[in-house]
């Protein structure tokens, strides 16, 4: 008796020092222009931070589900805490209708991107955030409204997207694929008003930063990859091969501004979550790769691009 005692306490213990780890974030309202919904901003920095400038992440959740997801208590703090302690301010938000955000759930479409819009703008008004080195980050359906963003709103401060998952388009998200998939299941197919808004494939196509997939063989949600292999190649520049403008894109850890087919698809990892858990190196590669840099010279500081 008294060991399931000492057992349920030291589980309780555990469960609340994890939970004062994901709770360590700073709470703001942003408001979005188009909806005039107030949004739910909360923003985790890494442990031991002092001050200074930090790149930043903002994560956009998937299908209709909130920053809660990423502030659950984990061994590690939550899973903003942990990308954060590679040395990001990470920002999560309620999209629309969505956790503790006023609004209407708008499944991803331009309202949402809107609100996203403004998250990112108002992230990188933060002062301990470097404004040019923003970079945005969705899961699974979550490419959706990161891509309209990006497509509507060009003049966002973003740096670059990784996208972990994203299915591509109303075949993946609304059941007018041959296998039936998708949370938006009930909408017309044919309807090209709703449809319009919520595909990413459309939408990248005019992505003019850096693009990365993070891609498992099998996928937490599609029954293959082909969704994977058409956003790359609706991403990469035509001078590569692709569809779209993107100066940089790659799949995994391969070989950068590459298309692929089913007929030759590279080696992917498993699935379970393996590439969600590096999205924090990932991250910190793709800002060294691409972040600008400040060369000091003649009493000047001119920032260069590192874009290979």
């Amino acid at each position: 008796m008294m060991r399931r005692i000492l057992v349920a306490s030291l589980f309780v213990g555990l469960l609340v020092g994890w939970a004062g780890l994901a709770l360590a974030a700073d709470r703001y309202w942003v408001t979005n222009p188009t909806s005039q919904a107030n949004l739910l901003v909360q923003v985790v920095r890494p442990r031991g931070f002092s001050g200074g400038r930090l790149p930043a992440l903002v994560l956009v959740p998937g299908g209709r589900s909130a920053s809660d997801a990423f502030l659950r208590p984990t061994p590690g703090g939550s899973q903003a805490q942990e990308i954060a302690d590679h040395g990001f301010a990470v920002a999560v938000f309620d999209p629309d209708g969505r956790g503790a955000s006023g609004g209407t759930e708008d499944d991803g479409g331009f309202v949402q991107q809107d609100g996203l819009a403004a998250v990112i703008r108002f992230a990188a008004s933060l002062p301990d955030v470097d404004p040019a080195a923003i970079g945005l980050v969705s899961y699974s359906y979550g490419v959706t409204m990161a891509t309209g963003a990006l497509a509507r709103h060009p003049d966002l401060s973003v740096l670059f997207v990784i996208d972990w998952e994203g299915p591509a388009n109303r075949d993946d998200t609304g059941g007018c694929g041959k296998d039936k998939v998708g949370h938006l299941q009930g909408h017309p197919c044919s309807d090209e008003g709703f449809w319009s808004e919520r595909e990413a494939s459309t939408f990248i196509l005019e992505l003019r930063i850096p693009y990365q997939r993070l891609q498992s063989r099998e996928d937490h949600a599609q029954p293959d990859v082909d969704h994977a292999l058409f956003l790359i190649a609706n991403a990469t520049s035509e001078e590569y091969g692709g569809h779209g403008r993107a100066p940089w894109t790659r799949l995994n850890d391969l070989e950068p501004n590459r298309v692929y087919t089913q007929d030759s698809l590279p080696a992917l990892p498993p699935g379970g979550g393996i590439l969600q858990r590096r999205i924090g190196d990932v991250a910190l590669e793709l800002v060294a790769l691409f972040a600008p840099r400040v060369v000091e010279g003649r009493g000047q500081e001119t920032r260069l691009g590192t874009l290979t």
